[in-house]
């Protein structure tokens, strides 16, 4: 089929190189002129793995393309996709303007009947807004559909989502046009919902809230555990394994962070408020998250007391491992409060240090977890890359100023680092925090 993606984001980016390389011809729009030189020249603008590989091919092959002319992708195109990003406004709405002005620009270019996809998160309604939007707008009476689409994609893990789907969710007004979309992901295999516009639009939000709400819980209940003394990596074994719960997203920790659960959590409670309703259980979800990033700071304080003056590592900056993004990242907050309390900080991350360059200019950014050991008065790992579960504990140790060691992700046991002669604190677990003299 003929494609074109409004937007290269990592949803539209992701989308467009995924389809091109099952053999579709697209088109990638976007109005960021230096964006779209960086992509001709075949710089992946996203860490995540396979990418780059993919869109290599999908242009040596003739089927992907990079361009800032939306008219020309909608020349040559059957199906449309928004996939602009829905930022939030700072009273937690979400800020449409991007995928209104691309509304506005498929009406001014488009010439005969298309399918437009909304791919980008919006609240519920937008269906109806932008069908409402292209019918003003259009220059000749032609027909249209404008479909909803919502994506679920894990940063670190979007290309293999995008290929091996759980579940398709497409919201259509027209059965014929929602066969069309179906078609077109059938390669991909996944179960295929057929719904109402709204519904599929509510499906992202309600999914993302769900999720958030299942990290905030097994924090709360990580939080009791240490007060009681049992252990929550326990506890959540034993809470997994029931099917009607599952392990999945019951990890304590330092919170949730990144570009969808933050944003799109606020959303829904804001479309909530429109309505004369409160999603108590998720705004709850929202400020056990707050306060769980944190936590690590907290425990902090209770080794080393005043933080004016003290050196702190920092092993992970990104908010999850396996992508480079820092949006919402609990390092951040972390990091400022450390700051803020008269501490130094150094840090280190494989691959979003360039990133967090641009946001946090006062820290000391050091190549490995060793360097920014040297001379620490404590560690706190914040993101679990495998690189930070393979280390020289006893290298590490011996670099450090003061064995403090915070683990904000439960990644180690804390009988081994304790007999290790760490001072070790972790999340949610009873026996956190012992010293064994060596």
């Amino acid at each position: 089929m003929k494609l074109c993606i409004i937007g290269t984001g990592y949803v539209g980016f992701t989308t467009g190189v995924c389809l091109a390389y099952l053999g579709n011809n697209v088109v990638c729009v976007d109005k960021d002129m230096k964006r779209v030189e960086m992509l001709r020249k075949g710089i992946v603008p996203i860490h995540e793995k396979g990418l780059g590989e993919l869109m290599g091919q999908g242009v040596s092959a003739g089927r992907l393309q990079f361009t800032t002319d939306l008219c020309y992708g909608v020349a040559n195109s059957e199906i449309i996709f928004i996939t602009v990003g829905t930022p939030s406004l700072p009273d937690g709405d979400v800020d449409m303007t991007a995928v209104y002005e691309a509304a506005e620009g498929i009406a001014e270019c488009m010439d005969d009947y298309r399918i437009i996809v909304n791919k980008s998160t919006v609240p519920v309604g937008t269906q109806k807004m932008v069908t409402g939007i292209i019918s003003e707008r259009l220059k000749k009476d032609v027909g249209f559909d404008v479909l909803s689409n919502p994506e679920f994609l894990r940063e670190g893990t979007a290309v293999f989502d995008t290929m091996h789907p759980d579940r398709v969710v497409i919201g259509a007004d027209n059965p014929e046009a929602a066969g069309v979309l179906a078609r077109l992901y059938k390669p991909m295999g996944g179960k295929v919902l057929f719904t109402d516009p709204e519904s599929a639009e509510m499906i992202k939000y309600a999914s993302n809230a769900f999720l958030a709400t299942k990290i905030s819980f097994i924090n709360e209940i990580a939080n009791l555990c240490e007060k009681v003394g049992a252990d929550v990596t326990k506890v959540a074994l034993g809470m997994g394994l029931d099917s009607r719960i599952s392990p999945h997203f019951l990890k304590a920790g330092a919170g949730y962070g990144g570009s969808c659960f933050p944003k799109d959590i606020r959303a829904l409670i804001k479309t909530a408020e429109k309505n004369g309703y409160r999603l108590k259980i998720v705004e709850s979800a929202v400020e056990v998250n707050r306060d769980q990033r944190l936590r690590p700071v907290e425990k902090l304080k209770m080794s080393l007391g005043s933080l004016n003056g003290k050196t702190v590592g920092i092993l992970g900056l990104s908010f999850k491992p396996d992508t480079d993004d820092i949006r919402e990242a609990p390092s951040l907050d972390i990091i400022r409060e450390i700051i803020g309390q008269g501490g130094r900080v150094k840090a280190c991350d494989p691959v979003a240090v360039s990133n967090a360059r641009k946001m946090l200019p006062e820290v000391k950014y050091c190549d490995d977890a060793y360097s920014t050991a040297k001379g620490a008065d404590a560690l706190i790992l914040v993101t679990e890359w495998q690189q930070y579960k393979d280390l020289d504990l006893k290298k590490l140790k011996s670099l450090m100023k003061r064995p403090v060691f915070i683990d904000g992700r439960n990644v180690y046991d804390p009988d081994a680092m304790t007999g290790l002669g760490f001072e070790y604190h972790c999340i949610g677990r009873g026996n956190s925090g012992r010293v064994r003299k060596k």
